[in-house]
């Protein structure tokens, strides 16, 4: 039997067992599934015990393995206190997600209050559609992101509220009667381009999509061309290029939400949040929402 347990791999038995499996554990961690798997492979030869049997498809935690988790929360629990009393500062990487809606001006702000609560942490950001950030914040490879929310019913916690507004190329005329509205939207699921179906069509526009992408910048482009009008969130500015349409129905505002993944640092995640709520705060054309005690639990579906 092994003299010492590397942390490194107790903490690997501590992300599988918090993310339900070895992939979400293998993102969280940021090593690939096979080295993941080496680390328990590790452990189970130091420690002459099984660690994992399988339930299906699917692995559990053996009795050997359960007793091994419950010590290995300890060693780390007490390894890090220590740390923090000595004041030893760990490099770790905290992964940040945005909608393209906001990156531009959420980001700067998010940098700036991470780097000054966590001075010793490297910041990543995952720039994005909010259903790709959603499924990366549920697999553990993105910590935090800021989603959209047009629906009101997503996960995580309230943060603002972002006026939506219609855009269309400068030399975009409005169709003739009984011609068909053309709208630039991004592809399905998304929840914007349902508010814009159905905002025209309840009056009584005929709407078709003539142009669709997986991207903001593409979506512009089509605007910029003249293909149709948009509906987008504004966190302050306007793309360049195109103009803001008042002729067409208002369609009030989208909600912003900041979603966390299972096991995120709480400090981490009050930062994050604590800095989104005053983004909001100091741009009064913008919506605050005051804090939730709860974040809820469904994940959007929205662009």
């Amino acid at each position: 039997m092994t003299n010492s347990l590397d942390l490194e791999h107790l903490r690997t038995l501590v992300a599988i067992a918090d993310c339900g499996g070895f992939s979400k554990a293998a993102a969280v961690r940021h090593v690939s599934q096979p080295a993941l798997s080496h680390h328990v492979r590790l452990l189970e030869k130091g420690l002459k015990r099984k660690l994992f049997e399988k339930d299906g498809r699917q692995m559990r935690f053996t009795p050997d393995g359960e007793r091994v988790l419950a010590e290995a929360r300890h060693i780390i629990e007490v390894h890090d206190e220590s740390m923090r009393r000595l004041k030893v500062a760990r490099r770790d990487t905290i992964v940040v997600g945005s909608t393209e809606h906001a990156a531009e001006q959420v980001l700067p702000e998010m940098m700036h209050a991470l780097r000054a609560a966590f001075p010793g942490v490297t910041t990543r950001f995952e720039i994005g559609r909010s259903t790709q950030l959603a499924d990366a914040v549920d697999k553990g490879t993105v910590d935090f992101a800021f989603v959209l929310d047009p629906r009101g019913r997503g996960s995580g916690y309230d943060v603002g509220r972002l006026p939506l507004r219609w855009y269309s190329s400068p030399t975009w005329t409005t169709p003739e009667p009984g011609e068909p509205w053309s709208l630039v939207a991004f592809e399905e699921p998304c929840g914007l381009r349902e508010r814009a179906l159905g905002a025209l069509a309840s009056e009584g526009r005929r709407v078709e999509v003539s142009a669709q992408s997986t991207t903001l910048e593409g979506v512009l482009a089509g605007v910029r061309a003249g293909l149709g009008v948009a509906l987008l969130p504004s966190a302050g500015g306007r793309p360049a290029g195109i103009v803001v349409r008042q002729d067409l129905p208002a369609t009030g505002t989208t909600g912003l939400r900041m979603i966390a993944r299972r096991g995120l640092d709480p400090e981490v995640e009050r930062t994050a949040h604590t800095a989104g709520q005053e983004f909001f705060s100091t741009r009064p054309h913008l919506h605050l929402v005051h804090p939730q005690a709860t974040p809820t639990e469904t994940i959007p579906n929205e662009a």
